[in-house]
């Protein structure tokens, strides 16, 4: 049987299906006005228990993997979450009813957000609701233990879930829920195992022992397979783990065209501990540091001491590798509730990322002293996000002065800027002169140009890396850089998908950076290519008038 899927990291896994069943049914009994001690009184020792499990597991994680569980020990005392909870025991609902109904609600609610990322922190709620009904039922806490390599299928896997995996024992996962921008999508990504989301029915076709195939190139999951298509896959699955083995013992090698043009393979990470990581998988530097993610994984404005030493923990590892820091990109489809953003109609165009830091100086010097600071111990570069105009340019780098200033230092990093609006790109001359390197947002550039959202399913098809309007704008990008002399890089996830490859090759592009995972391909591919076929590929590229066209000249 043939299911079908959104592939949130891509891959190919076969393997022996483990099912992460759900709870058993809550039993609703209703209770006497003189119950209601009693169950208050359950509530609070399971409360107990899952705070204690929570402290337990937060304790054996990562610092930057502790932010997740963080969060589901604020629920434990989000005041509207527990009113609600002691509501429904006033009503005569005993504990378990009174939990189920009181996070139902708080999950409903956020699911209804037209915000992507505040959808997926209902994983937060539904993992607080798990924990705690657990321990009212006596059941043992919720965990995935895994005795051999295998494949999770899962209503949903929970925050929870994810940050306490072995991922040495985890060949893939589907769920039915769940979305690309959710921690176990993110986790999947940056492990480097194939994970699909969205996948109906998943529960009622996979049982535990199943063999099941994961086709997250495609999004597809097949059940028991035949044994001449499931030997197909698994073979296809050994060629493949061959040849990254053999691609990661080349991870130290230039990645340098036949004709000797070298470009920097650099990769993206969002907290200290994927730098490790990314240096596994032969990254030459960082090429972007998302650190919006510390303030992601926190309840409160990270602290100028917390973003140092984390910052700091990244410098040192990549030593004596660069490191790029972007500043704050929030907004969007990444919000943070504790600032109490103001609704907005279309966050993708309003008040985010750099505007945002601009508005609030205290915010923005804050991170910005935190970055100098860690500075101090390797390389890094800085770069602004969401720059639109050369005056916005301007004032970020008078606050950056502005905190070299209150740290007595003399001389500022190298600075850049994220090229992911048309009008900065299509003015790439005008800001060469007051930068150092320009590094593209293709995933930004392409949705403002074919003004598509890229999250949106119904105009997806104009979602394309290949689409001729964008390749003229990178193409302009990279020749007002050079014509600076300064270099451009892109960092979006155009820059390691193996059909734009050879076409940003022919255009120049200095740097490509992308998840760690996907370097081992590009470094090869790169060194299978020619620079004088790739600008002839390039050049014949920006003469078509359509992406099919495009797509033809990858097919000769």
């Amino acid at each position: 049987m043939n299911l079908n899927g959104i592939g949130a990291a891509k891959g190919l896994a076969v393997g022996p299906a483990v099912v992460i069943r759900e709870l058993p049914p809550v039993k609703r009994n209703s209770i006497s006005l003189g119950e209601v001690p009693a169950e208050k009184d359950r509530l609070t020792k399971a409360m107990e228990r899952a705070g204690s499990e929570l402290e337990e597991l937060k304790n054996r994680l990562s610092p930057e993997l502790q932010g997740i569980i963080k969060a589901q020990l604020l629920f434990m005392k989000d005041p509207d979450l527990m009113s609600s909870i002691e509501a429904c025991l006033e009503d005569g609902k005993n504990a378990e009813w009174a939990v189920e109904e009181a996070a139902d609600e708080f999950i409903e609610a956020i699911s209804m957000l037209s915000n992507d990322y505040l959808k997926e922190r209902a994983g937060d709620v539904k993992d607080f609701q798990r924990r705690v009904l657990a321990a009212l039922m006596g059941l043992p806490a919720p965990s995935i233990d895994l005795t051999r390599p295998s494949i999770l299928i899962a209503k949903d896997l929970t925050p929870s879930d994810t940050a306490a995996l072995d991922v040495s024992m985890v060949l893939g996962f589907a769920t039915e829920a769940g979305g690309p921008t959710s921690h176990s999508a993110i986790i999947a990504r940056s492990a480097g195992f194939p994970a699909i989301v969205g996948v109906a029915d998943l529960l009622n076709v996979i049982k535990d022992g199943d063999t099941v195939v994961l086709e997250a190139f495609s999004g597809e999951v097949l059940v028991n397979p035949p044994d001449d298509i499931k030997a197909s896959y698994t073979a296809k699955m050994e060629d493949n783990r061959r040849q990254l083995l053999e691609s990661k013992r080349n991870k130290d090698l230039p990645a340098v065209t036949l004709d000797g043009r070298e470009v920097e393979l650099a990769a993206n990470i969002g907290s200290p501990h994927d730098a490790a990581l990314a240096l596994e998988w032969g990254a030459a530097s960082i090429g972007l540091f998302r650190t919006e993610f510390l303030y992601m994984q926190s309840n409160e404005l990270p602290s100028e001491e917390t973003q140092y030493a984390a910052y700091k923990k990244a410098v040192e590892t990549m030593l004596p590798r660069s490191v790029i820091f972007r500043t704050l990109d929030i907004g969007g489809d990444k919000a943070l509730p504790y600032l109490q953003m103001p609704p907005e109609e279309n966050p993708f165009l309003g008040y985010r990322a750099l505007r945002l830091c601009l508005d609030r100086p205290d915010l923005f010097k804050t991170q910005l002293r935190a970055i100098l600071r860690a500075g101090e111990h390797g390389n890094i570069r800085i770069m602004f996000p969401m720059v639109a105009t050369i005056d916005e340019l301007r004032r970020a780098k008078e606050m950056l002065r502005e905190a070299a200033n209150e740290l007595g230092l003399a001389s500022l990093p190298e600075i850049g800027i994220m090229v992911e609006i048309p009008s900065t790109a299509i003015m790439a001359r005008t800001f060469a002169e007051e930068v150092d390197f320009f590094s593209i947002g293709s995933n930004d550039l392409i949705q403002y140009t074919v003004a598509a959202d890229r999250g949106n399913k119904s105009v997806s098809y104009l979602y394309q890396y290949l689409e001729p309007s964008v390749l003229h704008l990178i193409a302009n990008v990279i020749e007002a850089a050079h014509a600076a002399g300064k270099w451009a890089g892109m960092c979006g996830e155009m820059a390691g998908d193996p059909q734009a490859i050879p076409f940003l090759l022919g255009l120049g592009l200095d740097e490509f950076s992308m998840n760690a995972p996907a370097l081992p391909e590009a470094r090869d591919l790169i060194r299978s290519l020619s620079l004088v076929e790739c600008r002839k590929l390039a050049e014949r590229a920006l003469k078509c008038r359509s992406v099919e066209e495009i797509q033809a000249l990858i097919a000769d």
